[in-house]
């Protein structure tokens, strides 16, 4: 097997409701790890027509699987 220059680690943080869609459509598509998903929907989600650029001023948790998720989603304790 050819070896991949994948020299930088990147770490995000997900809910559980994010977590678990990303699981579910990796196993739909048999995708073989999580980073292969998560390297896959970055790869279509470039490619996708229609993304603007960013609006300055916006931060990380404008950027979610759920548009203004609730509490309850997140936690299943609640």
């Amino acid at each position: 097997m050819g070896e991949l220059n994948r020299g930088e680690r990147l770490q995000i943080m997900l809910t559980h409701a994010e977590l678990r869609i990303v699981d579910t459509w990796r196993f739909a598509k048999r995708m073989p790890s999580r980073a292969a998903a998560i390297r896959e929907l970055l790869k279509r989600g470039m490619a996708a027509e229609g993304f603007l650029e960013v609006t300055d001023g916006q931060k990380s948790k404008d950027f979610s699987v759920f548009p203004d998720e609730p509490a309850s989603l997140d936690d299943p304790a609640e």
